[in-house]
C-alpha cells in the first residue's frame, strides 16, 4: 500500500508529459502547418480555401526550380561518395592506429560539427577567394565549390557515424584471416568491409541529408550562376511564403525524412548484429 502513488505523483507526471506535448507541438507545429497549407487553394495563403494539388503542379513546372533540385541532387550525391570515402578512411585510420598527433587530427576532424555553420562559410569563402576558385564554369564544374565545401562539414559526420560501428568490431576476426592466408586487403574486403557496411550506408545518407538540406555554406560558396534547391527555396520566399514554395519545401522535407529514417534503421542493434 504505501509504494501505491499518490496525487502528488500524478500531478507530477501529468505535468511532465504535458510538458513534452508543449515542446513537441512548439518543435513539429511549424512543419505541419507548412505542409497543410502547400495544399491551401489560396494565393495568399493566410486563410483556408480548400485542398488543390495545383501548387505542386506549378512546383513541378518551375524551371528555375527543377534546375535548382537537380543541382541539389548533384551535388548530394557527389558529396556523398567523396565524404563516405574520406569520413571511413579517416575513421579507420583513429580506430585501428595509435600515432603521434592523433588527438590533435581527432579533435581536428570535429571542428565542422562544432563550429557555427556561418563562420565556415565565410572562413570557405575567403579561402576560395584567396586560391581563385573558378565559380563561373559550365555546369556541373560550377558546383565543384559547393560540393568540396558540403564534403568539408559533411565528412566528419561519417566518421563519427564509422568509427562507432567499428568499436563493438572483434580485432581477432582479423587476425583470424590472416592466419588462415589472407592478406591486408583480402581480410578488408572480406572481413572489415562487410562489418563497416552499416555504419558506411548510414554516414553516407546522413550526409546526404546534410548537403540536401544546406542553406548557410551554401549560400555564401556558391557562385553566381549556381543555384541549389535550400536557396531558390529562400529567394522565392522573400516575395512571401506562397503555396508553391510550402510544396518546394514540403517535397524537400519528405526526402530529408526518408534518408534520415533508413539511416536510423541501418543503425539499429537489429541491423548491425554480426
Amino acid at each position: 500500500m504505501g509504494d501505491r502513488p499518490g496525487p502528488l505523483d500524478y500531478l507530477r507526471r501529468w505535468w511532465l508529459r504535458g510538458w513534452i506535448l508543449a515542446v513537441v507541438v512548439f518543435l513539429y507545429a511549424p512543419i505541419v502547418c507548412l505542409v497543410v497549407f502547400s495544399f491551401n487553394d489560396s494565393r495568399r495563403n493566410i486563410v483556408w480555401q480548400g485542398f488543390t494539388l495545383d501548387y505542386y503542379g506549378r512546383a513541378l513546372r518551375n524551371a528555375s526550380l527543377i534546375e535548382a533540385f537537380t543541382n541539389s541532387l548533384v551535388v548530394a550525391l557527389v558529396a556523398t561518395v567523396l565524404s563516405t570515402i574520406i569520413g571511413a578512411l579517416l575513421a579507420l585510420a583513429l580506430w585501428r592506429f595509435r600515432f603521434t598527433g592523433r588527438s590533435a587530427v581527432e579533435a581536428g576532424s570535429a571542428l565542422p560539427i562544432v563550429i557555427p555553420e556561418i563562420c565556415m562559410g565565410v572562413a570557405l569563402l575567403v579561402f576560395f577567394t584567396r586560391v581563385g576558385w573558378p565559380t563561373g564554369l559550365v555546369w556541373p564544374l560550377n558546383l565543384s565549390s559547393v560540393i568540396f565545401s558540403h564534403v568539408a562539414f559533411a565528412f566528419p559526420f561519417v566518421t563519427v557515424v564509422v568509427r562507432a560501428r567499428m568499436e563493438g568490431f572483434d580485432r581477432s576476426l582479423d587476425e583470424a584471416s590472416k592466419d588462415l592466408g589472407a592478406s591486408e586487403w583480402q581480410t578488408f574486403w572480406n572481413v572489415t568491409l562487410p562489418y563497416m557496411k552499416p555504419g558506411l550506408i548510414a554516414g553516407g545518407l546522413l550526409a546526404m541529408t546534410l548537403s540536401l538540406d544546406d542553406f548557410v555554406i551554401t549560400f555564401f560558396t556558391s557562385g553566381p550562376e549556381t543555384l541549389t534547391f535550400p536557396v531558390k527555396v529562400y529567394s522565392m520566399v522573400r516575395f512571401g511564403a506562397t503555396p508553391e514554395v510550402n510544396a518546394a519545401s514540403t517535397v524537400l522535407i519528405v526526402v530529408t525524412i526518408l534518408l534520415t529514417i533508413i539511416a536510423i534503421r541501418l543503425q539499429s542493434p537489429a541491423k548491425q548484429e554480426g
